[in-house]
């Protein structure tokens, strides 16, 4: 959980066409409960946007949970979960978000934002598998 604990880490497993960047300037500090992570990403028409998130919850080596406190979800509570297995260890992401903008959030959602959340989350998966699982 090292790794993830480096909130200047999320620009390496982070596709560059987001145009993600950690503002905060936390080095090798892991994270803990309430620390404050500031952030731009341009997900759309490379339009900066800024992204404020909250580290909820840590239960080191085992989970930490991040929430938007500011940023383009009405509502974005991200849990990261790590399971050790025969194999190793088993990272998972349970994301629970709404987008603002009733109708045209939906429409939005189901246009654009659900492929692209797809898309991270296997950028995620295969840059992890090159760092992690290297043969």
């Amino acid at each position: 959980m090292g790794f993830f604990s480096s909130p200047q880490n999320l620009s390496k497993i982070t596709p560059k066409d987001m145009g993600f960047t950690v503002l905060s300037k936390y080095k090798n500090e892991p994270i803990f409960e309430g620390m404050i992570i500031d952030y731009t990403v341009s997900p759309l028409l490379r339009i900066p946007l800024k992204w404020k998130t909250r580290i909820t919850q840590v239960n080191h080596y085992k989970s930490f949970t991040d929430f938007q406190e500011n940023g383009p979800y009405k509502y974005w509570n991200h849990y990261h979960e790590f399971v050790v297995n025969e194999k190793g260890v088993l990272m998972k992401d349970t994301v629970d978000y709404e987008l603002p903008l009733g109708i045209l959030g939906t429409i939005a959602h189901w246009l654009l934002v659900k492929n692209k959340l797809a898309k991270i989350f296997n950028y995620r998966y295969e840059i992890l598998e090159e760092i992690f699982n290297k043969k």
